[in-house]
Formats: C-alpha cells, sequence, structure tokens
C-alpha cells in the first residue's frame, strides 16, 4: 500500500471499525472479507502467498505466514500504522491434509499442519489482544468440525483443531476481565477450492458427502461468513463467550 493510500486509510478508519481477518484471500476468509466490507468495516488480510493476495477485497494486505511470529509481529505492526487500530480479530488461515502415521513417515506435515494451525492463532491472538478495545474486543477463530470429532488420517489437523479450541475457552476466560470475546466457530463441509481438493484425495464426490448431511448439502461459505459476523457486531453477541458455534448441516447432532 502506498503512503497515500495508507493516509486515505487512516482518515477512514477513524470512522470505522477495522477488522484483522488472516487467510482472507480465498474461501471462507474471502467471504468474511466481502461480508464485513459490506458491513461497512475497514478490513487488513494477509495470506502466505503474495500472489493470492491480488484478488482480495480488503483495504489493507500484506504477506505473512502466520505460523512465523516474527512475521506477525511485523503484520500487526503494519496494520496498526495504516488504521491506527484493530476492534476484531478473525483468524481464519488454515492448513488440511493428511498425515501419515506410518513410523516410516517424515514428521514434516504434522509440524507444519500444527504450526498453521494452532501456533497461528496463538501468535495471533497473543500479539494482538492488546491493542483491541476494552469492553467491546472480538476474537473470532475458524475452527472446524474436527474439534469436535477425529478423522483417522488427518491427526495433526484434528489435534489442531481441538487445540483451537482449548484455546479458545481458554483465552476467553483470561481477557474475561477487559470484556472481550473470544469464540470458535466450527463449520463442517464448506463449499470451498480447499474442500474441493479434499474430495478429490478421498475419491468421493459432493453427491457422496450430501447424503451424510441431515440438511443435505454442503455448507456455504456465505452462511460462516453470517455467522462471524453475528458474533462480531450484533448486540446480541455480547454475552457469547468461549463457545463452539458448529455450522454443518446436523452432522455432530
Amino acid at each position: 500500500m502506498k503512503i497515500a493510500e495508507m493516509k486515505s486509510a487512516e482518515m477512514k478508519s477513524a470512522e470505522k471499525k477495522v477488522a484483522l481477518i488472516t487467510g482472507g484471500s480465498r474461501g471462507i476468509g474471502a467471504a468474511i472479507v466481502k461480508r464485513f466490507k459490506e458491513d461497512g468495516w475497514m478490513i487488513a488480510t494477509c495470506a502466505t502467498h503474495e500472489s493470492h493476495l491480488d484478488r482480495s477485497i480488503a483495504d489493507f494486505k500484506f504477506k505473512c505466514d502466520v505460523a512465523d511470529v516474527h512475521a506477525v509481529q511485523s503484520g500487526i505492526n503494519q496494520v496498526l500504522k495504516c488504521f491506527g487500530r484493530i476492534d476484531v480479530l478473525i483468524n481464519n488461515s488454515g492448513l488440511a491434509g493428511s498425515n501419515s502415521m506410518e513410523a516410516s513417515s517424515t514428521d514434516e506435515s504434522w509440524h507444519r499442519i500444527i504450526d498453521v494451525n494452532l501456533h497461528g492463532v496463538y501468535y495471533m491472538c497473543k500479539y494482538v489482544s492488546p491493542h483491541l478495545p476494552d469492553g467491546s474486543g472480538k476474537i473470532i477463530n475458524i475452527a472446524s468440525v474436527l474439534a469436535l470429532k477425529g478423522v483417522p488420517d488427518q491427526t495433526a489437523y484434528c489435534a489442531a483443531k481441538h487445540g483451537v479450541l482449548g484455546f479458545t475457552r481458554a483465552f476467553s476466560g483470561y481477557l474475561a476481565p477487559r470484556k472481550i470475546t473470544v469464540n470458535a466457530v466450527c463449520p463442517g463441509w464448506v463449499r470451498t477450492e480447499m474442500a474441493q481438493g479434499r474430495m478429490q484425495d478421498l475419491g468421493i464426490t459432493e453427491k457422496d458427502f450430501e447424503v451424510t448431511v441431515p440438511l443435505g448439502r454442503f455448507v456455504e461459505p456465505e452462511e460462516v461468513a453470517d455467522v462471524v459476523s453475528y458474533l462480531a457486531s450484533s448486540p446480541g453477541s455480547a454475552m457469547i463467550t468461549g463457545q463452539a458455534i458448529t455450522i454443518d448441516g446436523g452432522t455432530l447432532a
């Protein structure tokens, strides 16, 4: 972002609330960015690959691997320099995939999935939370239904998302004296590029999956964005904290 654009963003953010949404270039993250823009927020977002940011409609975009604490700290400082504030943090960056538990396999995928999905949430929460406003600040972590169940070939992803939920519950208590809420949104299968790739890996089709869902279809990214918007903006969400809110069409019911 150029200096003139940053000054313009600073003027606008003096009147609008600011949301930092990680992984906002595609899938669920892109839908959340779009919904918050429609709601009148100023948006900062990041992605691991700078090329992915070209498609984002966020007001401020920066490259950041959330598993890198130094990149996280630098990115947060950039957002604060641009807008002067952060009102809501939405941890959406994630990495799915299978990991082998065979003794002969390497541990690389395990560590990378844990680093992105769990350590990334920890770093962002730790270094953004001091800047959130008391009484109105919000943190929303995008977890998964796999924070509540296990899948045999995704031990790392399940461990990470279970960790995100545990962290959410604990951190909500830590920030409660400041009246800042912390919640986890736990989607089932959402119609995204990531889900399509996962189905190809498993050799299944969308129809194969839909018969296992009581409501009979995938979750749309916009439906997840609606729930996140409610938690961030609605007066009715003021007393919701430390919760896991599932959006899965009744799969876990």
